[in-house]
């Protein structure tokens, strides 16, 4: 009898720790700030993990000279990127390794330094790749003449990120949802 309990108790933990999971991605996808990105994607293949474009943002390679906050910063620390609402893009206003006050408009994206050398920050967000449907990671991969792809990103009062969509001219071609 203990054992069968000891066996079902780790059962509901490993399932909660699941659910917990999947629950903090969609409760930043749900309550976070639309942020629109421009990105570079590019289309990795992997045996094991299926077509997924993986992302690169202007975000993930910052000029310290060029943006207020702090100068220096260490490698595998974090940074919070200030931006600002821009048109068509969030644009960085600020680097920082502590949360900064956010004003209004702005929105706080929290990461991790890859690399700091000569003042500037290679940065990751957890938001780099992104699957797509099987055979369809070429299109993003070089997208045709005149299309502009960008990413919706959902940052919450974390600064936590997650993608909402990808656009294609701005307009919605992959949609994250829950099921």
């Amino acid at each position: 009898m203990r054992s069968t309990f000891g066996l079902l108790l780790a059962v509901v933990i490993q399932t909660g720790v699941l659910v917990a999971m999947v629950a903090m991605k969609q409760w930043t996808l749900t309550t976070g700030t639309p942020v629109v990105l421009e990105t570079k994607p590019v289309d990795p293949r992997s045996l094991f993990r299926g077509d997924y474009v993986r992302l690169n943002y202007a975000i993930s390679s910052l000029s310290v000279r060029a943006l207020q906050g702090d100068q220096e910063f260490e490698r595998y620390g974090t940074v919070y990127v200030l931006l600002r609402r821009d048109a068509p893009y969030w644009q960085p206003v600020s680097v920082h390794r502590e949360r900064p006050p956010v004003p209004a408009n702005h929105v706080v994206i929290k990461g991790e330094v890859r690399r700091f050398y000569n003042k500037q920050i290679s940065a990751r967000y957890g938001i780099e790749n992104y699957f797509i449907p099987e055979g369809e990671g070429r299109a993003l991969e070089r997208p045709g003449r005149g299309e502009k792809i960008s990413i919706v990103i959902a940052v919450d009062r974390f600064g936590g990120a997650g993608i909402k969509s990808v656009l294609v001219n701005g307009k919605p071609r992959y949609v994250e949802k829950l099921f």
